[in-house]
């Protein structure tokens, strides 16, 4: 059975994983795009949009390992846009473009319906309106057997982890501060949960954590 994912999802030394304030000039909320500096510098990151170079180390096969065997990914609704409330309309397509670097069936979860949208590259955005465990379903199916990657943001990821369904989590840990914001594991048990600390790398940007899902 495919297991569900998250993978390179950044948090600062405090445990945030966005800032305060979060809007369309700060998607990541205030001081967040910072968390994801080791990730912007990485070889994988520049080739998903369109650059050159890139560190090849350990950070970036930590990223490169975060598409490996993936067939679907879900998002929360704030990952696929700053809109709230019921559509006002279908302008909005997503953060990335007209490419984004999904290439797979992506599940936005939300409370308001929409009809599904086709991008370039494979990538094609459904939004569910009945909840973490259909869109799980859902993007199972979709991923026909390969792994499911949760892509966040916080709040999200918090839901299906409260409901035992996360089977492995990657977090990257970056030496800065925040001072607020959206806190993932703050009141979360997670050895009762049935993690453990699988594997720890340390490099000068980031200390990669991940956490296993024990038999």
């Amino acid at each position: 059975m495919s297991r569900l994912r998250v993978n390179s999802f950044t948090l600062s030394l405090d445990g945030y994983g966005a800032g305060p304030a979060q809007s369309l000039q700060n998607p990541l909320g205030v001081g967040g795009e910072a968390l994801h500096e080791w990730a912007f510098a990485t070889r994988r990151f520049q080739v998903m949009f369109g650059g050159e170079g890139g560190g090849t180390g350990v950070d970036n096969e930590f990223v490169e390992r975060g598409f490996d065997n993936v067939g679907a990914w879900i998002l929360g609704r704030n990952m696929f846009g700053p809109v709230r409330g019921p559509w006002p309309d279908e302008n909005w397509r997503g953060w990335w473009g007209d490419n984004p670097p999904y290439h797979v069936p992506v599940f936005v979860l939300t409370h308001h319906a929409r009809p599904s949208i086709e991008m370039d590259g494979g990538t094609t955005f459904h939004f569910v309106t009945e909840g973490i465990h259909v869109a799980l379903a859902r993007a199972r199916e979709a991923a026909q057997g390969r792994d499911v990657r949760l892509g966040g943001g916080v709040s999200t990821i918090r839901q299906y982890l409260q409901a035992g369904l996360v089977d492995e989590m990657h977090l990257a840990i970056v030496p800065k501060l925040l001072g607020g914001g959206e806190a993932l594991l703050a009141g979360l048990d997670l050895p009762a949960l049935g993690f453990a600390c699988s594997e720890h790398v340390n490099t000068p940007a980031a200390m990669h954590v991940v956490l296993a899902k024990q038999a």
